[in-house]
């Protein structure tokens, strides 16, 4: 057989495209040719596939070989295709005896020696293989992550020749071992750690049953960090399909997953240096950025206004379709970015304003600059705004009684709350649109007046008023409530301190 086809896998993205590597031997002068659209890493896979195969003591066929990367618009990066490669010209040439391929998906980089090497992303080729019922072939170091993929068939090899040998009955390649999904709650710090701050504590619960985002305003040291670092505790668990995307991009961003710990909720807190591409992801190879590493988590940006304005801007897009594109001159890339946003920000430039002792000499002129930093359509997309005030000392001390429910407490409510929604709507409160959005949040009379009132005094947006009802209808699925009363919504107005400040 002069001509073998081998299966393998791609990145564009998230995603692992699913890539055929055909493999011809001809007669004339002896050489090797790649076409496809390979890049430089898999153009200098010929060198790294001829002394494999020698060092193995194969025969590199001395004719003129062909070998096809399809489909040919699909870009080609990295040495995962050295082993599919190298497998091909085996079969081709007649040295492995394996009739049909046509069952294996085989991915890995070789050494000169025939040994294999690790490759980026192993779990979303993992993924792929399982889509096409086909049994996976990888290095042994990625066996582990693509083993968190049920119902795979991975097989992880140190060597070409252990390849070999499995393909040809002589040898077994081993399978990964179970690995159990940790639960979220496990090592998340306690609400209960936060002394004082009930307001703030009743915003977060409301911010986890609904999946809204929140802007948490107050001086330094009031407890604004430790409240956001204690929200993925009150997140019920990710399920399996929501843990595999988000290790996905997690893989795809480091190369390699470490799986200890996966299928907890992400928690990613930028500096706020931090560049747009950083962000929001990039690069001429396009990679995610922290709004897709926070998917299915939180993304905690705390002194807010003292980010550059134009990288927040970037947040608009995803905050609102749960998803990133990044669209460079060759390529673009779609990144999920489902992420619950939590921001923090001083009240001033100095962070004391309206403190007791006269600690704040700021102007208003300068508190009015400092807070223009957030432009209006950036803080419209933020549903609730909430005044963290200073703690008092006695509430501080070591023997002072821990106040409010412990993080276990609050999950439960927010469990049953989340549960109502996806009974009635089949998505959080967050998320409703259109038709779905005008039969979850109807308004009795009253309640209607109460917000009409409030859009006219406080000058609410469109986009606020729909995120104001969304608010409420959380705030009642939190106490089991059918309907929307007036104080429901009168509390998710409340949380517009900073619609208030501008009035």
């Amino acid at each position: 057989m002069s001509l073998a086809i081998v299966h393998s896998r791609g990145q564009h993205g998230i995603e692992a495209p699913p890539v055929t590597v055909e493999v011809h031997l001809a007669n004339g002068l002896p050489s090797l040719s790649i076409v496809g659209l390979p890049e430089t890493a898999v153009k200098e896979s010929k060198d790294r596939v001829r002394s494999a195969l020698l060092n193995a003591r194969f025969e590199f066929p001395a004719r003129r070989i062909t070998v096809n990367l399809a489909p040919a618009d699909l870009p080609k990066e990295g040495g995962r295709f050295d082993l599919p490669i190298a497998i091909g010209i085996l079969a081709a040439s007649g040295q492995l005896g394996v009739r049909d391929l046509a069952g294996y998906e085989f991915v890995g980089e070789l050494a000169l020696t025939g040994e294999l090497r690790p490759v980026r992303s192993a779990l979303t080729v993992a993924m792929g293989a399982r889509g096409a019922q086909r049994a996976l072939i990888l290095p042994a170091e990625n066996l582990q992550e693509a083993g968190l993929v049920h119902g795979v068939d991975a097989r992880g090899a140190q060597h070409l020749l252990q390849v070999s040998a499995h393909l040809v009955g002589q040898f077994v390649l081993p399978v990964p071992g179970l690995l159990p999904r940790e639960p979220d709650a496990g090592a998340q710090p306690d609400l209960r750690d936060v002394r004082g701050q009930h307001q703030g504590k009743r915003a977060l619960a409301i911010a986890a049953a609904g999946g809204h985002s929140l802007l948490l305003i107050g001086p330094p040291g009031t407890g604004k960090t430790m409240l956001a670092q204690r929200l993925p505790g009150l997140l019920p668990p990710l399920d399996e399909d929501e843990a595999l995307e988000t290790a996905a991009v997690h893989s795809l961003a480091r190369g390699r997953l470490d799986v200890r710990g996966w299928g907890r909720r992400p928690f990613r807190a930028p500096h706020h240096t931090a560049s747009a591409v950083a962000l929001v992801g990039g690069g001429s190879h396009p990679r995610p950025g922290e709004v897709s590493l926070a998917h299915n988590g939180v993304l905690f940006l705390d002194e807010l206004p003292e980010f550059d304005r134009k990288v927040l801007e970037v947040l608009r897009e995803p905050l609102e379709s749960g998803s990133i594109t990044v669209s460079r001159a060759a390529r673009q890339a779609e990144f999920p970015a489902r992420f619950q946003l939590v921001a923090a920000m001083n009240p001033c430039p100095c962070g004391y304003l309206g403190d007791s002792r006269g600690r704040c000499r700021c102007t208003a002129e300068q508190v009015r600059r400092y807070r223009a930093r957030l432009s209006g359509p950036l803080l419209d997309r933020i549903d609730m705004h909430v005044e963290m005030p200073a703690v008092p000392r006695e509430a501080l001390r070591g023997d002072a009684p821990a106040d409010g429910p412990d993080s276990a407490a609050v999950r439960a409510q927010v469990q049953a709350a989340r549960a109502r929604q996806l009974d009635r709507c089949g998505c959080l409160n967050s998320m409703l649109r259109g038709r779905a959005l005008d039969q979850s949040c109807r308004l009795g009379r009253q309640a209607a007046a109460l917000l009409d009132a409030a859009c006219e005094r406080l000058g609410l947006s469109a986009r606020a008023y729909h995120r104001v009802l969304r608010l409420a209808r959380t705030i009642a699925d939190l106490e089991a409530a059918r309907t929307m009363a007036p104080e429901h919504v009168g509390e998710a107005v409340g949380y517009r301190v900073l619609d208030r400040t501008r009035e």
